[in-house]
């Protein structure tokens, strides 16, 4: 006869957080506080793929209760620019904690968007009043987080912790943007938010980059040396439609 410990209603091993269908966005954040591994930190950016103004990097931590108010929460992108505008004091009113910083131009064309954005994670995480029990990042990991971390595919559409984070730095760049387009009228930044659209390629080819251009992006240093055919290239596998740079 062969038996099996959990014949014998002996637990597996090693055990493992249950994990039970929560509301919304809420299920992991849940599994993780249930099994002692809370606050649960998410973090996400704004402005990785575009070519002008900062990377912008966003923390928080929610309550471990859902609350009425952020029931639409969703990734940042599918939400309106008037949604995320309603939802931004919202979430910096319920937040345990939250933290927002801005990677310049300069410091992304010296170490890299990648090296940046990493840094950047590194420190919202930081700049958090709370400390949190297990930070969870949206697509790929972060070494050198204060806690245990997990990269979560698609995060700010699982995670509400996640999608909390694109909202403020959604928000939080757009606004940035939208004064920028004052010191540095003629760009359109106001319109597509530094991203590489026809009308910010157009802009860059007639006035040349501006100081908060990421020189390092071929878009940029190709419209800073007036060649104009390999913006156009660049400008074919990068653009994006005016609209969803709003």
């Amino acid at each position: 006869m062969v038996s099996t410990s959990r014949s014998r209603g002996r637990p597996p091993w090693p055990p493992r957080p249950v994990i039970r269908r929560s509301s919304g966005l809420r299920t992991m954040e849940s599994a993780l506080d249930r099994n002692g591994l809370g606050p649960v930190a998410g973090v996400d950016e704004a402005g990785r793929g575009a070519c002008a103004g900062p990377l912008t990097v966003a923390a928080c931590i929610l309550g471990p209760k859902p609350y009425a108010s952020l029931a639409d929460l969703d990734d940042s992108k599918k939400l309106t620019e008037r949604r995320r505008e309603e939802l931004f004091p919202k979430i910096q009113k319920l937040a345990l904690a939250w933290s927002v910083v801005f990677i310049e131009a300069e410091e992304i064309d010296r170490i890299g968007v990648h090296v940046a954005n990493i840094e950047g994670m590194r420190r919202a995480v930081a700049g958090l009043g709370a400390t949190p029990g297990y930070v969870l990042t949206d697509g790929f990991r972060v070494p050198g987080l204060p806690a245990p971390s997990l990269p979560v595919i698609g995060g700010d559409a699982t995670a509400a912790c996640i999608a909390a984070a694109s909202v403020l730095a959604k928000v939080s760049r757009d606004r940035v943007m939208v004064e920028m387009d004052g010191l540095f009228p003629g760009y359109g930044f106001a319109v597509h938010k530094g991203y590489s659209t026809k009308i910010h390629a157009a802009a860059m080819l007639r006035l040349g980059p501006c100081a908060e251009h990421r020189m390092s992006y071929a878009n940029v240093s190709a419209a800073a040396a007036g060649r104009t055919d390999a913006v156009a290239s660049v400008l074919g596998r990068m653009d994006c439609e005016d609209r969803s740079a709003q």
